[in-house]
């Protein structure tokens, strides 16, 4: 007979309800395991969309994602002179808040020229944008349909292609148009404005700027041998691939890594102590159990047992429970999380442990338990 399924079916309902609560508890620490590697998921996520070797941005710049850049647009030309680069196209990065049937939509836009690098690697419906202006590109997560209008400035785009996975570090959905849309809607100002200007003899000639032009870079030619002569001749920054991969997981999401890092550590000790007092305030409700068993001659190791059973048993359900529920509720979350087997697999390693651990307090109880108290009231 195993005597820790015995006591578990004696006071089945405590034991749902006490897994229930881990389940619970164990779900958020996989929740936030699965937001910490959202979180680095997102920041790359624009620059692996756009699928650039090489970035070239304003001198002395870490990139348009970590502080501004600004080259003139004929940068392109000079890039696409350089031995080994194999296409190259201008882009521009501006983050505006619009409504939208009634409700804000915060986007990241991206401006690109059409048939040059820069655009979506992929589309999960409709096509490419073809005419020069008013066409866009917007991720599902914007919640916006082919055919769909969206005012930007003072037009209106229509939507002719969908994307998926295409979002900032923050979280905003990516939207892409024509560098020259782009560049009206970043240096073009209102009619208020522009009048306001002129007679302050204010004159804005050059608008064709852009925030990095991005190549793509021959196999047999290394990215970091273009990226020295860039540096070295052409008074610009560039930045390669893995550069700039470095750049957004180290410096830009860095303090929010942290901090979701430290709240998963807190989290985990807190579920430990959690566990370790569940199973010592089990362990002492069978305090004069745990007498009868000693003073009818059971050894120290059946009722260990007892207790490490129940421990592991009730810290496997609760794991079990608590990763279904994120799994079953992963896409109802604001933010995208990312869930890998190592992961999960080390929570579960962590759960074994803590529940170990958790049950020497019991362990310690029960082995001190006097078998003179089977015979009190």
């Amino acid at each position: 007979m195993n005597l820790a399924l015995s006591d578990i079916r004696y006071k089945l309902g405590r034991f749902i309800l006490t897994c229930i609560g881990l389940s619970l508890l164990l779900g958020i620490v996989i929740m936030m395991m699965g937001i910490f590697r959202g979180q680095t998921a997102d920041a790359l996520a624009l620059p692996q969309a756009i699928g650039a070797d090489l970035w070239v941005v304003e001198s002395g710049s870490k990139g348009p994602f970590a502080e501004a850049s600004r080259v003139p647009g004929d940068t392109r030309e000079m890039v696409m002179r350089i031995h080994g680069v194999e296409a190259a196209g201008s882009i521009t990065l501006q983050i505006v808040q619009v409504e939208h049937a009634g409700r804000e939509l915060r986007l990241q836009i991206v401006g690109y020229e059409p048939g040059r690098p820069g655009g979506p690697k992929t589309l999960i419906a409709g096509r490419d944008i073809v005419r020069s202006h008013y066409e866009l590109i917007a991720d599902r997560q914007t919640g916006l349909s082919l055919g769909a209008k969206l005012q930007l400035g003072r037009r209106d785009f229509t939507v002719v292609g969908l994307t998926s996975g295409n979002v900032t570090a923050s979280g905003d959905p990516v939207v892409y148009v024509t560098l020259r849309d782009a560049q009206e809607l970043q240096f073009q100002l209102a009619p208020p404005a522009s009048r306001r200007d002129v007679a302050r003899g204010v004159e804005r000639t050059n608008t064709d700027l852009v925030n990095a032009v991005i190549a793509r870079v021959s196999p047999q030619v290394p990215v970091d041998v273009i990226a020295d002569d860039i540096r070295r001749w052409k008074h610009l920054s560039a930045l390669s691939a893995a550069d700039q991969d470095t750049i957004l997981a180290t410096a830009v999401i860095e303090r929010i890594t942290q901090q979701l890092g430290l709240f998963l550590g807190m989290l985990t000790v807190v579920s430990g102590v959690i566990i370790a007092l569940i199973v010592y305030t089990m362990t002492m409700d069978k305090v004069r159990e745990i007498a009868t068993l000693k003073l009818i001659g059971a050894p120290d190791r059946t009722i260990i047992g007892l207790i490490v059973q129940q421990a592991l048993l009730m810290g496997v359900l609760g794991f079990l429970g608590g990763t279904a529920l994120v799994f079953l509720g992963r896409d109802l979350f604001p933010k995208k999380l990312v869930l890998t087997a190592e992961d999960i697999t080390g929570v579960f390693v962590i759960v074994v442990v803590v529940c170990l651990l958790a049950s020497t307090l019991g362990v310690r109880a029960a082995v001190r338990v006097d078998p003179a108290q089977a015979l009190s009231r």
